[in-house]
């Protein structure tokens, strides 16, 4: 059941953030491309593919490690701390950017590409207003710790010896 939920989330919330919106900008009249080659734009496929395994792998971990889904509503019971978050502190949300940067390269698209930049300031602007206070409230000291042994956004080389 708790991969269903994780499914339905997925399926609506990161779903149209990374198919249903860029979707809509590819198609709408503002046409901006980047210049891309042609030979170039298939390395989009990259990032893309990475962040969908990111993702998958962070929802995976907050089912399985944190007993609940990436919904606002049905979170972690336990902190995660394993997997990539040993690594960094959002790596869900740098899938989710990773995908959008991605389709922007495939598909030679600047509006695309200003919308992951967009994104990243939003995501960045709900982990410092509400994602840490929580965390800190809910957590505790073990997410304090947590907090100071490994980065907010920049992955360190070797993953914390907490995970």
């Amino acid at each position: 059941m708790l991969f269903l939920r994780v499914a339905v989330f997925t399926a609506l919330i990161p779903g149209t953030v990374t198919v249903l919106v860029p979707y809509i900008l590819l198609h709408s009249d503002i046409e901006c491309a980047l210049g891309l080659s042609p030979v170039l734009r298939p390395l989009g496929l990259l990032p893309l593919s990475a962040g969908i395994i990111i993702y998958l792998w962070c929802a995976r971990d907050f089912a399985v490690s944190g007993r609940g889904t990436p919904a606002p509503y049905d979170p972690p019971r336990m902190l995660v701390t394993r997997g990539l978050y040993g690594y960094v502190r959002n790596p869900m949300y740098l899938g989710v950017i990773s995908i959008i940067l991605g389709e922007a390269v495939l598909f030679d698209s600047i509006p695309v590409l200003g919308y992951a930049a967009l994104l990243l300031v939003l995501f960045h602007l709900r982990v410092l207003l509400y994602e840490e206070r929580q965390l800190r409230k809910t957590f505790g000291a073990s997410y304090d710790e947590y907090y100071r042994s490994v980065p907010r956004w920049l992955p360190r080389m070797r993953q914390s010896a907490e995970s």
